[in-house]
């Protein structure tokens, strides 16, 4: 991967990290004062893994930790995003969403934990 590569996956990751932590804030304050059965649990995973995208980001790792971070994002944005869309909208994102998600999340920590077992190349 190059560097400009590298790079733009790492601006990427703080993105992702800096909008999941704000989003989850501000879902937290719709939870305490709107309620609804699902923005709360929604608003704890997006706050829960923002650490983990702004580390990734900020930090790099290899190639299996990267992408074990970008698996955990299109799970997370499934996810929340079914759980969200069944308070504010009334209906799901689309059949399955949620488990698709929630599978995904399962997948990209296990992929990121696989990412220790793999040593770096030595030049």
């Amino acid at each position: 991967m190059s560097m400009a590569e590298q790079t733009a996956g790492s601006r990427v990751l703080i993105f992702a990290g800096g909008l999941c932590g704000g989003t989850g804030v501000a879902l937290s304050a719709a939870a305490a004062h709107l309620g609804g059965a699902f923005v709360g649990t929604a608003a704890s995973f997006l706050l829960m893994h923002a650490p983990v995208f702004l580390t990734v980001g900020l930090l790099g790792g290899n190639r299996i930790l990267r992408t074990g971070s970008l698996i955990l994002l299109v799970g997370l944005l499934l996810f929340s995003g079914d759980l969200l869309a069944r308070d504010f909208l009334g209906s799901r994102l689309f059949p399955m969403s949620a488990p698709i998600g929630g599978t995904l999340l399962i997948g990209g920590w296990l992929v990121m934990a696989a990412s220790a077992l793999v040593h770096p190349r030595r030049h």
